[in-house]
């Protein structure tokens, strides 16, 4: 994705790493000061990324000993594995699929069960997103805090099972396509905020199957232009 930074590139780096040398859970990954000089990037860089891989409970750091392929990888961020599917062009295409069928219905439950409270932490998250996209800035973390926080907002005890496959079908999606699009996103995010702040469950659903297949849209138009 454009403008990714330096600290997300990276993360995905030694991603990369993990799956070219076929480590499995519990292997013993490179020194910070080997994977400084694989990567070509500061200590302190690879120490950070390392940082959101433990968060993302993919590996694990252990005192004096290093850091390890977690035995439960993604379990908490990413429970499917899909930082390790190789076909992502497939996944991205799937994720996009399920999301249409699922965030929707979830738009039109928020509508309904967000409290007030809800409802303004909701927005806060939004105006973050919007001030780091009217400054043309990386968003992919704060557009899925908003899609999560519209899940939160069910009050559905399943929810927490879904979640998962609802972040890291945003994640997937803004590392796999090609463009970076402000204008539309934007809009149709705002659009899905005022239908749940309004409390107009069709609307909301209304909206946020737009925002997906348009979604849908872009990386189909982003594959064409691959090919």
């Amino acid at each position: 994705m454009e403008n990714q930074t330096l600290g997300q590139k990276a993360v995905e780096e030694i991603i990369e790493l993990i799956k070219e040398k076929n480590y499995a859970p519990g292997d013993k990954l490179p020194t910070e000061k080997e994977l400084s000089e694989l990567l070509g990037v500061s200590r302190n860089m690879v120490r950070e990324a390392l940082r959101v891989l433990v968060s993302r409970n993919l590996v694990t750091i252990r005192q004096g000993a290093g850091t390890f392929l977690s035995d439960k990888a993604g379990v908490v961020d990413d429970p499917f594995g899909f930082s390790f599917v190789e076909d992502k062009e497939k996944l991205t295409a799937d994720l996009l699929q399920i999301r249409a069928i699922l965030e929707p219905d979830i738009a039109a439950l928020a509508a309904e069960n967000a409290t007030d409270s809800e409802i303004g932490e909701l927005c806060e998250v939004l105006l973050r997103l919007e001030e780091r996209m009217m400054r043309r800035e990386n968003y992919a973390e704060l557009d899925t805090e908003f899609h999560t926080k519209i899940a939160d907002c069910t009050h559905n005890m399943v929810m927490s099972n879904l979640i998962p496959v609802i972040a890291g079908g945003v994640r997937v999606f803004a590392h796999n396509v090609g463009s970076v699009e402000f204008e539309q996103t934007l809009k149709s995010h705002r659009a899905i905020f005022e239908a749940i702040k309004e409390r107009r469950p069709v609307e909301a659903s209304r909206a946020m199957l737009y925002h997906i297949l348009y979604n849908n849209n872009r990386y189909l138009e982003d594959l064409e232009k691959r090919e």
